[in-house]
């Protein structure tokens, strides 16, 4: 079964570049893909991190060059397809993963501070994606741009508004490249996690965050999952390196606009939380769980 899989997927021999493959879910991303037999290029911002997967890669006979870069500075984002297009032959699958923000409420926001959550979520894909068609039309085989989005771009997200937004312009951007390279044999799909346990995902939160979490009982400090996530737990970076690899690879060679959303139901559920004391997947807390959250004289 696993040699018919690998048949249809295609994916040994092809070229990999994956901005932010360095670390996080990036390297889970990049290890994947070479362990398919996917040639990489790869960056990141964190040198330490950068190296570790490059080892890593090289140390199972991948194929993979590395550089440290800022996919945030243009020069360096520059840099970086400058040296895919010297390293390697062709160029089939592009990831763009890197991204990031802190929760901040806009009055709050500096104007440095929206600028930069915007290039950092869209104005660098769109330079990505610039750079790399050119890359993948060498062949005339086709390729798939893979670019990382968030359930975000898809709800009022209150605290993070301006990262939202410019999700939602990488998500809608996504989209209309799907058709202006259609002919191109160029697919370009998303991939939208959530909560997903990651190094970026944590430094969003403030400390306070961290630290509130850290004084609950280990048993209690899983149960906000269980009500948020309809599987009732976190899609691990292994389950966002599964949907790069079918994404990436010929299974979905006629899928292309579209996005992916790996994290356990919680954008079908659309609100409907699995509340607790009996209350069950309603969208606000029933007579259950509000008996425990304001008991008798609490202020609510």
């Amino acid at each position: 079964m696993s040699g018919f899989l690998d048949e249809r997927a295609n994916l040994a021999g092809k070229v990999a570049a994956v901005v932010g493959g360095g670390g996080g879910i990036g390297a889970g991303i990049s290890l994947a893909l070479a362990n398919a037999g996917v040639e990489l290029a790869i960056c990141d911002i964190d040198m330490a991190a950068l190296a570790e997967t490059e080892a890593a890669i090289a140390s199972t006979g991948g194929k993979v060059v590395a550089m440290t870069a800022d996919a945030t500075e243009e020069g360096a984002l520059d840099a970086f397809y400058d040296m895919v297009e010297r390293a390697c032959p062709r160029l089939d699958i592009v990831v763009n993963v890197a991204g990031g923000t802190k929760r901040q409420l806009l009055a709050e926001a500096s104007r440095a501070d929206i600028a930069r959550d915007i290039h950092r979520n869209y104005g660098y894909v769109v330079q990505s994606v610039q750079r790399a068609v050119p890359l993948i039309r060498r062949s005339g085989d086709g390729g798939s741009i893979i670019n990382f989005t968030t359930i975000e771009a898809h709800r009022g997200a209150a605290s993070f508004s301006v990262y939202a937004g410019a999700k939602a312009a990488t998500t809608n951007f996504t989209r209309s490249m799907a058709v202006e390279l259609g002919k191109d044999k160029i697919r370009v799909s998303c991939i939208a996690p959530d909560t997903t346990m990651s190094r970026g995902n944590m430094d969003a939160m403030p400390p306070s965050f961290a630290e509130g979490f850290a004084r609950l009982p280990a048993h209690v400090q899983g149960k906000g999952l269980e009500i948020y996530i309809p599987r009732g737990e976190q899609p691990p970076v292994d389950a966002l390196a599964d949907a790069v690899l079918f994404l990436g690879s010929d299974l979905s060679t006629f899928i292309s606009g579209m996005t992916l959303h790996v994290d356990g139901g919680t954008m079908a559920a659309a609100g409907m939380l699995d509340w607790p004391f009996g209350d069950g997947f309603v969208p606000t807390p029933l007579a259950g769980t509000l008996a425990r959250l304001y008991r008798d004289g609490d202020d609510a």
